[in-house]
């Protein structure tokens, strides 16, 4: 392969006919194109290098993986395989880099990524691999479970949840760990009765008399400003319960087999991009949203969500 076959592989199926599951990547292309890549980040980390890639540490590059891992559940949502090509790649770039960072470091380096990777995988499906029979996917978690069990000796149902979690996605993990061994709901339906339970239990932290008053969702009232809680005690009773809601919700959408964190993120895209053509056509007009009434503004807000049903 030449240097720009490498910058113009085309994306899309690699053979003729509809594709195959299970079939591994033609590695007569594969591997010169990895060797390549090692090669370029290798280089980039050389006395010879980039000034900026040679400074960096598994410590200074941790927030670019987050964010590529960001990046990368975006492009999936947005069904384009280039986008998906792009940011898979930028994710693999993450791996690499952190290897060669450990390697220059006298560490580790991607051949030992590789082989722990690989070991791990077949060991944690017997059932493939093996010789024990798990016919389901939940036959073949509690598999899995139990064989991470074993190799980490964990004393605790929580032991390996990473800290670095987001809150939410971390609400649904730890609750599922707890279902694990029985602690758990009978029925998922009654966690909408824990859900009226807390949020009764915040009114009556809000509220003098613990009612929650009836005020129209509306625009076409008076804007009454916030104010903030000033009893710092009180503060954290409602920051708690208003905890107990989110953590509620999370087991929720747990029960309901959705991911939490997935569709918060989904939902502040959603209203982001509404808002936004809020903006394009406010500037379509000769306006702008920062001039703009609240009634202006949910009026092509509502007009934008109706044309989204009709797009369905």
């Amino acid at each position: 392969m030449t240097e720009s076959d490498y910058q113009s592989q085309p994306a899309g199926p690699t053979g003729a006919g509809d594709p195959l599951p299970g079939i591994p990547p033609d590695y007569s292309i594969l591997t010169p194109a990895f060797e390549k890549l090692c090669d370029v980040i290798a280089r980039l980390r050389s006395p010879e290098g980039c000034p900026w890639d040679r400074e960096q540490t598994l410590e200074t590059i941790k927030p670019y993986t987050l964010e590529e891992t960001y990046e990368l559940l975006e492009a999936i949502d947005s069904g384009n395989d280039e986008h998906i090509i792009e940011e898979l790649g930028d994710l693999l770039l993450q791996i690499v880099l952190d290897a060669q960072i450990a390697a220059d470091e006298g560490r580790f380096d991607l051949t030992h990524v590789v082989d722990r990777l690989t070991q791990k995988m077949i060991e944690r499906h017997p059932h493939v691999f093996g010789d024990v029979a798990a016919e389901t996917p939940d036959e073949v978690r509690r598999n899995w479970d139990q064989i991470k069990e074993q190799e980490k000796q964990r004393r605790s149902i929580f032991d390996g949840l990473p800290a670095a979690l987001p809150a939410l996605a971390r609400a649904s993990r730890v609750a599922e760990k707890a279902a694990k061994v029985g602690y758990d709901f009978p029925h998922r339906d009654m966690l909408f009765d824990k859900l009226r339970e807390e949020i009764q239990e915040l009114a009556d932290e809000i509220f003098p008399d613990g009612q929650i008053p009836h005020t129209p969702a509306t625009v076409e009232a008076e804007i009454v400003a916030d104010t903030e809680l000033a009893d710092p005690e009180l503060r954290e009773r409602v920051e708690g319960e208003l905890g107990d809601i989110l953590f509620v919700v999370a087991n929720i959408a747990r029960r309901w087999k959705i991911n939490p964190e997935e569709a918060l993120r989904k939902s502040n895209s959603k209203f982001q991009e509404r808002v936004q053509k809020i903006e394009q056509e406010l500037e379509r007009t000769g306006g702008s949203i920062q001039e703009a009434s609240l009634q202006e503004m949910e009026q092509i807000y509502q007009a934008v969500k109706l044309q989204e049903k009709r797009d369905v």
